[in-house]
């Protein structure tokens, strides 16, 4: 069985107008090199295909054992703006989980 991200990290997520960041936090420290493995700037733009239409950065934090994404443009113009359904960074982020999990 594919393992996902949502078995080896926790999420937090937020938004400020068009842009989504979302902190990916590896349940343990041997976790890390699996969660490094799992997100990229390509993997999370196959993901949500035309949703993000600007660029994808992914942050490593070493000392967290974290990787923080940053997707602009990628709310529809913002919470007040879009006519999307649910689209904050919280449901956004969310959805980061569901990327699986490459184990080396």
């Amino acid at each position: 069985m594919t393992r996902l991200l949502r078995d080896i990290c926790y999420i937090r997520s937020g938004d400020k107008g068009d842009v989504c960041t979302a902190g990916l936090i590896a349940r343990t420290p041997g976790d890390y090199a699996t969660l490094l493995r799992s997100v990229d700037p390509d993997k999370v733009r196959a993901l949500y295909g035309d949703w993000v239409q600007g660029t994808v950065h992914c942050y490593p934090m070493d000392n967290i054992h974290a990787v923080v994404v940053v997707m602009e443009r990628a709310l529809g113009g913002g919470a007040t703006r879009t006519l999307r359904l649910d689209q904050t960074g919280k449901a956004l982020g969310h959805a980061l989980l569901r990327l699986p999990a490459v184990d080396a």
